[in-house]
């Protein structure tokens, strides 16, 4: 076992360690989550959602303290932490509360008229184990929220936290511990690659992961072997179009939140901006005036920290050096001279879609910017990623908005916003292509933490039905003449097949 440093990225201080878990302590915490599941499941849905009541009370009381202790791991600054994390996790829990009941409740669905007397239903049973590998740009909510998702659902969770904000683990640990959980119904079990492919490896009923693309694909692979269903929610790298008739100082101001906001590292950050050619000076204007206006520091007083991992960073340095090497100019910005975790706000012009600025999922604070001509070279340009999962449309024109949000193929669109489609706890949130599988957030969100259970109910006072043994020439008569009757060109019924229901009909009595 190794041990994992607690550091800030930002000033490069360590403050603890934490130990990695051992093959035997991932096999014994997927034996107890397995045994704490009865239990738990059993338990009503109105008790799991006081247990959430007790968290979300936590979180209001202690957010600020909270809101730090995530700043000190990550190296963003503090308001972005309260507003992304804390906040956000107060809200969903909120939302569990009112709604969790009607999504989670049985849901009656139509039954054809030919299956009278019988009713139909969806129940909706949880699925057991549930190991959710989260990852470090939001620490907290990227875990916290899947958690709890499947506990209300009524299913026991271990959490497998990422190895570059560990101290984040361990705050997620003393929550629940706050909220009494029942023992076993929650674990954190610390550790990197070696303790997720373990935890894989141990079996759980699902797997919920957070990351990047090609861990995600190595993730559903080993999964594959076991037929353990998986959601993946990986990465982007989002477009956002700008028309001519966009409000441009609004836009402008998005553009620049929706790029540099937690340093770039964000899956739905704007990853590549197209401007219609008529406002790009106007629009370049204004988004480097207020790129050039943004405090970068830590952790209070600032628009922008740093990076949390140096692994990313080099990512972030590679791209921007080639992009800078083919041509690109940085308006704003660019490499830092020393080995510093802070990477300026960039602003890159003349890139071509050939470069891996405007290829490669960044997840910097950098955002590249090109022009189009027309409605049809906008969609063409965002389209042409293998990723999809947020984007942005900006236009005065509602239905021209509207129609381009929907030629995207994206799992997520804003109009003149960014970002924000994840804010809606109503709304499912995940990506298409590359930018992963399933869905969570909103009803659906919550119903995939369960298998569906189709149930149709007869009321068992007849004695058979009408396709049981034995077969007669009378059930092909009734069968023909009900197959005309509903389905054909001149829907009519004719006296033999009339006849035949009525002797069917006699004789399930």
């Amino acid at each position: 076992m190794s041990v994992l440093p607690l550091r800030n990225p930002a000033t490069g201080e360590t403050f603890g360690s934490v130990t990695e878990a051992s093959p035997a302590q991932v096999d014994a915490a997927v034996a107890k989550a397995r045994l704490a599941f009865e239990a738990w499941s059993a338990t009503s849905l109105s008790e799991r959602l006081r247990y959430l009541t007790r968290l979300r009370h936590y979180l209001v009381e202690h957010g600020e303290e909270l809101a730090e202790k995530i700043s000190q791991a990550t190296g963003k600054v503090t308001i972005e932490a309260y507003m992304t994390e804390i906040f956000v996790t107060a809200d969903t829990i909120r939302f569990y509360e009112k709604h969790a009941p009607q999504m989670l409740a049985a849901q009656p669905v139509p039954t054809p008229l030919v299956l009278w007397p019988k009713k139909s239903y969806i129940h909706y049973k949880p699925m057991g184990v549930i190991a959710v590998i989260s990852p470090w740009n939001y620490p907290f909510q990227l875990a916290i929220i899947p958690m709890l998702s499947a506990l209300v659902a009524g299913n026991t969770v271990i959490l497998k936290p990422s190895e570059v904000t560990p101290s984040t683990g361990l705050l997620i640990e003393e929550l629940f511990a706050v909220a009494g959980l029942p023992e076993g119904v929650v674990t954190v079990l610390h550790g990197g690659r070696d303790v997720g492919s373990r935890l894989v490896a141990a079996r759980p009923d699902k797997i919920f992961f957070t990351g990047s693309a090609a861990t995600g694909k190595k993730i559903m692979a080993a999964a594959a072997e076991h037929l353990i269903p998986v959601s993946l929610e990986l990465g982007g790298k989002d477009p956002m179009i700008v028309f001519e008739d966009a409000n441009l100082e609004r836009a402008a101001n998005g553009a620049i939140w929706g790029a540099f906001t937690n340093s770039g590292q964000v899956c739905m950050s704007v990853e590549r901006l197209y401007v219609h050619k008529r406002v790009y000076p106007e629009f370049l204007r204004l988004v480097t005036e207020k790129t050039k206006a943004l405090r970068q520091r830590f952790p209070t007083q600032a628009e922008v920290g740093s990076m949390t991992s140096r692994e990313q960073l080099g990512i972030v340095r590679a791209h921007i050096e080639e992009a800078l090497a083919a041509g690109a100019k940085a308006v704003t910005g660019g490499l830092p001279q020393t080995d510093s975790m802070f990477i300026p706000p960039t602003i890159l012009t003349d890139v071509t879609p050939d470069m891996k600025i405007m290829r490669e999922e960044t997840f910097g604070p950098v955002l590249p910017i090109m022009t189009f001509s027309d409605e049809a070279e906008a969609i063409r340009l965002a389209n042409e990623s293998p990723y999809g999962l947020n984007a942005s449309v900006w236009s005065s024109d509602k239905q021209r908005a509207q129609r381009v949000a929907e030629k995207l193929l994206s799992g997520n669109v804003c109009i003149n916003d960014v970002i924000i489609s994840y804010a809606n706890p109503h709304l499912p949130f995940g990506g298409v292509k590359e930018s992963g599988i399933g869905r969570y957030r909103g009803p659906a969100g919550l119903q995939a933490f369960t298998h569906s259970i189709s149930v149709i109910h007869d009321p068992g006072s007849k004695k058979r039905e009408f396709n049981w043994y034995p077969y007669t020439e009378d059930q092909q008569l009734m069968f023909s003449g009900l197959t005309r009757f509903l389905y054909g060109k001149r829907p009519k019924w004719d006296r033999p097949t009339l006849k035949a229901i009525w002797r069917e009909l006699k004789r399930l009595r």
